[in-house]
């Protein structure tokens, strides 16, 4: 394949197959914690609706979890075929953080997760609200140690390079917890959570849409969007923390999210524009004066490098950055919108019925996922040229594949990808159509609660009691 780059083949392997895993951990990371929350409601309140919840979401979460499972292992080889040299080279403190993830975070799930799925009426309810938030605690670990690893590869430290150009591990302290590593992780941690509340109210939305005095809808709605509420200010706060951490450590990739290719005081915030990496210069732009400065350095007058400060060889594609921060953080901030504008509909007692605000909460669904693959180019193609930040070429750490083999595996991923992960999704979607009921399966009769000692909510234990209730609010 005359003109083909297989660098460039094997990145675009890489990002295929990483955005299609990334959407799975980011919803069962958050996912694993609102089942673990619901089923603590249920014990600690007897209500029925939250057991219901539990094994709804429930269902959706195995289906996830598998799917997330089977994608990450794909990328895993390629570090293999595709990408052998970095596997040489940085594999001494790679390889042990991932073997970290799976010593502790896998096996962690994988061992409780059957009890969380299937022993409810098995084990006793104490022992399986432990399985549940062990499994939960697991989706945390797990992103512990891959933002760690990922987190070395922008920030390394703690380290020193052999003869043979290989990174050794000298201090694991230091390599875990490398300078990125907290704000990145609190970042990513955050955005699941607002993923998974965006998916819920948006289900909740759904079928609050099409009955509006569903029980089941009303509490996954109102619990989506107090977590939309509160997490999403202190996520615009985290992602600054982020910003001024980038700043310090990253330069080139803050000049590249924002556009600036001259070094100035009193910089601009540009709100639009095109970066343009031949003519070096920010076409059509859109700017406010001197708010770059003020949100980077927090001085007016502050100085901001520009990319010109770099070689061209070592800058990062302002073009892809600049545009993927800001849809990043334009949905972002569209999410502390639609949070804020149902703290309004509680005020004026209209959350469940406010046909704008459920139909803008359906719209948000999908876009968690959105802002987290954004997010994840800026924080990537912000890093180019480079594996390893300032360290290690892109170009150096590919494996000597012709461009034709890493072609022909790029085309099957995408055919396979698209055919098996579409057929779950559309899966996923199907459960989430059906609206939450009382008696959701799995689900213990009201004879085995009261056995318990657990006495169900009186107007939640059956579909009839809810009737006179309905009429009522029509």
């Amino acid at each position: 394949m005359d003109g083909f780059d297989p660098v460039l083949l094997a990145r675009w392997q890489f990002a295929f197959t990483v955005s299609f895993h990334i959407v799975f951990p980011a919803f069962t990371i958050g996912l694993a914690s609102y089942l673990a929350v619901l089923e603590g409601l249920w014990l600690a309140t007897g209500r029925n609706t939250f057991l219901a919840l539990f094994h709804y979401w429930k269902k959706i979460f195995a289906v996830t979890f598998a799917m997330g499972v089977v994608s990450g292992l794909v990328m895993s080889y390629q570090f293999g075929t595709n990408w052998s040299v970095f596997a040489d080279k940085a594999g001494p403190v790679i390889g042990p953080l991932m073997g970290y993830e799976v010593l502790t975070a896998f096996f962690l799930e994988a061992g409780f997760l059957g009890v969380m799925l299937f022993g409810l009426n098995k084990v006793g309810r104490g022992l399986h609200f432990v399985a549940t938030a062990m499994v939960a605690f697991g989706t945390f670990l797990s992103a512990f140690w891959i933002l760690s690893a990922n987190s070395w590869m922008q920030t390394p430290s703690g380290h020193t390079v052999n003869a043979a150009g290989q990174f050794m591990p000298v201090d694991w302290w230091a390599i875990i917890f490398n300078p990125s590593f907290p704000y990145r992780l609190v970042h990513m941690v955050i955005a699941a959570y607002l993923t998974t509340a965006l998916v819920v109210g948006a289900v909740g939305a759904w079928h609050l849409l099409r009955d509006s005095v569903n029980p089941h809808a009303r509490v996954m709605f109102s619990m989506a969007m107090w977590m939309l509420a509160l997490v999403a200010p202190i996520q615009v706060l985290v992602g600054d923390q982020h910003g001024l951490n980038t700043l310090e450590h990253q330069p080139a990739k803050i000049a590249a999210m924002e556009g600036h290719f001259e070094t100035r005081a009193g910089a601009p915030l540009i709100l639009f524009g095109w970066p343009d990496m031949e003519a070096e210069k920010t076409l059509y732009e859109v700017a406010i004066p001197q708010l770059g400065s003020l949100i980077l350095t927090h001085d007016w007058n502050g100085v901001v490098q520009g990319l010109k400060d770099w070689p061209k060889e070592d800058r990062p594609n302002a073009t892809i950055v600049f545009w993927s921060f800001r849809i990043m953080v334009g949905l972002g901030f569209l999410m502390l919108v639609v949070g804020l504008w149902s703290l309004w509909g509680r005020l004026r007692k209209n959350l469940y019925v406010s046909r704008p605000l459920l139909v803008a909460a359906l719209l948000m669904g999908p876009t968690g996922f959105v802002a987290v693959l954004a997010g994840w180019v800026t924080t990537e193609a912000g890093r180019q040229p480079y594996t390893v930040y300032g360290l290690l070429r892109t170009a150096d750490s590919a494996a000597p594949v012709a461009a034709e083999a890493v072609a022909a595996s790029l085309i099957a991923f995408i055919v396979v990808y698209f055919a098996v992960f579409g057929a779950g999704i559309f899966y996923i979607l199907r459960l989430m159509a059906k609206p939450p009921i009382p008696d959701e399966p799995d689900s213990p009769s009201d004879a085995h609660l009261r056995s318990a000692g657990i006495v169900p909510a009186p107007a939640l234990e059956s579909v009839g009691e809810l009737q006179p209730q309905r009429e009522g609010l029509r």
